[in-house]
């Protein structure tokens, strides 16, 4: 067993088998490095397991840098979610939320977020709205689409590029307040024609979890239709309008004030459900680049023992065959 132990290393380092200094052969055998190539062999495996731990390491490093910023901004912008709530209520007690109602003209306002890394948030928005667009087709029915996000956009212009009316992007790019947001809604109210706008977001509840909501706000002509037929919005002729304005330029006015209310707060209640999901996406992520870490550590401890195993069996191997 020892000869034949020897000749495999003879034939792997290419050393006769007879030499006329033993030690030769014993240092052949002890000392790999005569035969690069060869030696390297030995050493992939536990040179690539070592580098792939370096790359899981950085990542978890990355991963906890983005769960601690995220949880920063939840901490600072929920505050200000849960204090907007108070300016939309108002208006739903008043012309309430019909978001069933049939009109011709459905713009739908798609809000996401300008950056990924955040679980299934943006695709929730995204397919909510195409939703919303299949229920109120038809063929005397115009459909179309405002996105607010550029991860939005990337999904919404594979398939309904032509029915996207209006895109804005980087909202977060600067802390929001209600000036911004009200900007964009007078915008958005000037170069769309709308019956109905639903809104479609990501309400906030916890660190965990978000519910899709949508939100309609009629237009002036709609609600002054519906309280005129005595629908839902009847309770409107109870209300004595003062001053010299008419019953159409109030409405108007509640329009836009209303649009820009629930704006902020859907802004605001996605942009805390999106640093949410980050947040708890980023723990999953540094948990299992613990659990890969931890794996790959039993693994490379294996093959470097297995390793280390090998050149001890080589040695003892080539000493009993030249003591025989």
């Amino acid at each position: 067993m020892a000869m034949a132990a020897l000749r495999r290393e003879g034939r792997r380092f290419a050393t006769p088998l007879i030499s006329p200094n033993p030690a030769t052969v014993f240092r052949s055998s002890i000392i790999p490095s005569e035969e690069p190539v060869l030696s390297g062999v030995r050493c992939i495996s536990t040179q690539v397991v070592r580098n792939r731990m370096k790359s899981v390491k950085n990542i978890q490093k990355i991963t906890k840098a983005m769960k601690m910023v995220a949880a920063s901004k939840l901490r600072a912008i929920q505050t200000r979610a849960e204090n907007s709530r108070g300016l939309w209520q108002p208006f739903t007690a008043l012309l309430g939320d019909t978001p069933s109602i049939d009109v011709k003209k459905n713009v739908i306002v798609t809000i996401s977020a300008d950056k990924g890394l955040c679980g299934g948030i943006n695709s929730t928005s995204v397919k909510i709205s195409r939703v919303m667009h299949k229920l109120n087709s038809g063929p005397d029915k115009e459909n179309k689409y405002v996105v607010l996000g550029e991860k939005a956009k990337a999904q919404l212009v594979r398939d309904s590029k032509k029915d996207i009316e209006l895109v804005m992007t980087e909202l977060q790019k600067n802390p929001l307040n209600y000036t911004q947001v009200s900007v964009m809604a007078d915008d958005i109210l000037k170069n769309v024609e709308f019956d109905a706008l639903r809104i479609v977001y990501n309400k906030f509840q916890s660190v965990v979890s978000f519910l899709p909501t949508v939100s309609t706000v009629l237009s002036p002509e709609v609600v002054e239709r519906e309280a005129e037929s005595g629908g839902k919005l009847g309770d409107l002729d109870l209300y004595e309008i003062e001053g010299a304005e008419t019953k159409g330029e109030v409405l108007q006015n509640l329009t836009e004030f209303q649009f820009s209310c629930m704006m902020y707060n859907a802004v605001l209640e996605n942009a805390t459900s999106e640093q949410g999901a980050r947040m708890s996406a980023m723990d999953s992520s540094s948990r299992n680049a613990g659990d890969m870490l931890d794996r790959l550590t039993l693994t490379y401890n294996r093959t470097r023992q297995a390793s280390i195993t090998t050149e001890l069996i080589e040695i003892i191997s080539g000493a009993s065959a030249l003591e025989g």
